[in-house]
């Protein structure tokens, strides 16, 4: 079913009708999204969302074209947003887009729903009962502010939030930033961040935001003339159990939310936020009560060793990590469930760069763990982890180019990680897991200040993309694709068993 088929030229937001596919009504195993998109002439990467409902379901960056043009695909399993399709929604699509003599580039995008209905080996699908937006939103300086209300029976909360850095002074590169006392170009304080939502005034969960680099980034678009950084076309969400703060929240009332980015400079803008909430009911209990105890969290600690001034070398090491821990219990029709959350957050970054940043080196890692461990009355512990990791390394050259003035080599090479482990427990025994990863490493070079055909630009890229899945009965399944290019063409795509 298509719900998007528009030429993105400004910064209208298309807004379309959706209703459920009659010819398949009913439940379904799983729905895909595919996004298909086009764009030849110059311009340069934009920033998009797409929303169901009011509800954020993909946040995306665009490619940068080649006068010829480039096309690109996006496949994305949105079946947790089932609760949303079993009714008519309206579906919004922003990319902003400037079109005139200078930049020409027209984004064409074509938005698909797929939908598997149940069948043999294809049961239903098992979501959440509600997936919610936050209402009433508004801007309490550069934190995003809301209200939420839940049904009285909830039993699981989660926030997801969609968190990307653009614009706004450097917070597009805020892993590279660094006190103005450096002299450093991106003097955007400390490349520290973290993403916390509070409810009602409270601290209710904290999260580390992935440092996309989207394909103007690292200063070298022909890193990505044919693969993107990992996740760059569909940022997923940070999420947050809050499941321990419902026996505030199942009053019935609209409650306070607050979504920040710790370590944004004050005053500083430039980061877009879009909570949404997924609840689980008890359909045994018109009201679940219970009680919310938060262990009172420590501020980040941030330690940064910072040298540097203007016209000189420099440096940032840093170290950054956060604890959060929070625990509940509600009345339910199945007994009285405990909930424990604990979340951790670690962040290390070398930044270095020589006089006149001829030379900038980052080596930089995140890690983001959450623990979710779950009692019903005297029965087994269900215990839940999910770790993220993210690493960058990478180097960039700007040096003059010998024998043309005002030209400059740009060289660059970056490998970046991004990895998402999840696996739950009961008693000890593995139920399931899951391991996904994606990696790319790539180097490029070209000469800046010249005709475009005399930029002599040479790339070399490596791509893979790996999921591994486990179930209780210890089948495994494994995906593993790997990609490289040489000067735009590919020349190997291995898909491994």
């Amino acid at each position: 079913m298509r719900i998007v088929d528009h030429a993105f030229t400004n910064f209208d937001v298309f807004t379309q009708d959706f209703t459920p596919p009659a010819a398949c009504a009913g439940g379904w195993s799983k729905v895909v999204m595919r996004l298909q998109g086009s764009v030849a002439g110059r311009q340069f990467d934009r920033l998009g969302y797409l929303d169901i409902g009011g509800v954020r379901a993909l946040t995306l960056s665009t490619p940068e074209p080649s006068l010829t043009g480039i096309t690109w695909d996006v496949e994305k399993d949105v079946t947790d947003l089932v609760p949303l399709l079993r009714s008519p929604q309206q579906v919004s699509m922003f990319i902003g887009n400037v079109v005139d003599d200078t930049y020409t580039g027209v984004l064409d995008v074509t938005v698909d729903l797929d939908f598997y209905v149940t069948g043999r080996g294809a049961p239903k699908a098992q979501t959440a009962d509600r997936v919610l937006p936050l209402a009433d939103q508004g801007r309490d300086g550069t934190d995003l502010t809301g209200r939420v209300t839940v049904p009285r029976n909830s039993t699981r909360l989660v926030a997801e939030v969609f968190a990307t850095g653009s614009g706004g002074g450097c917070e597009e590169f805020w892993d590279t930033s660094a006190p103005a006392s450096t002299g450093y170009s991106c003097a955007d304080g400390l490349p520290y961040r973290e993403v916390d939502v509070s409810i009602d005034g409270q601290l209710a969960g904290v999260a580390a935001p992935y440092p996309v680099v989207y394909t103007g980034g690292w200063s070298n678009p022909f890193l990505w003339y044919t693969t993107p950084s990992p996740k760059a076309f569909d940022i997923p969400p940070l999420g947050y159990d809050l499941t321990p703060f419902l026996a505030r929240l199942n009053d019935g009332r609209a409650h306070d939310v607050q979504v920040s980015v710790v370590g944004l400079p004050e005053g500083q803008s430039g980061w877009t936020l879009s909570p949404r909430f997924k609840v689980w009911r008890d359909a045994g209990s018109r009201v679940v009560a219970g009680t919310t105890a938060v262990v009172p969290p420590a501020d980040p600690r941030v330690d940064a060793t910072v040298t540097g001034e203007a016209g000189s070398s420099g440096s940032v090491a840093l170290t950054g990590t956060r604890a959060f821990t929070a625990i509940g219990t509600l009345t339910t029709s199945a007994g009285v469930v405990t909930t424990s959350v604990q979340r951790s957050l670690e962040n290390r970054s070398d930044h270095t760069w020589t006089a006149g940043e001829e030379d900038d080196v980052l080596k930089a890692s995140w890690l983001d763990r959450q623990t979710v461990s779950t009692r019903t009355g005297g029965g087994p512990s269900v215990v839940e982890r999910v770790e993220r990791r993210y690493t960058k390394d990478g180097t960039l050259g700007f040096h003059p180019h010998p024998g043309i003035d005002g030209a400059y080599d740009v060289t660059g090479d970056l490998t970046i990680l991004w990895r998402e482990s999840a696996e739950s427990r009961r008693s000890g025994a593995l139920v399931d897991s899951r391991l996904e990863t994606s990696w790319y490493s790539g180097e490029a070079a070209w000469i800046y200040g010249v005709p475009r055909e005399e930029r002599h630009a040479t790339a070399d890229t490596r791509s893979q993309a790996r999921v591994v899945t486990r179930s209780v009965d210890g089948t495994t399944s494994t995906y593993d694709r790997r990609l490289r290019s040489v000067n735009g063409v590919f020349v190997a795509d291995t898909l491994r068993p």
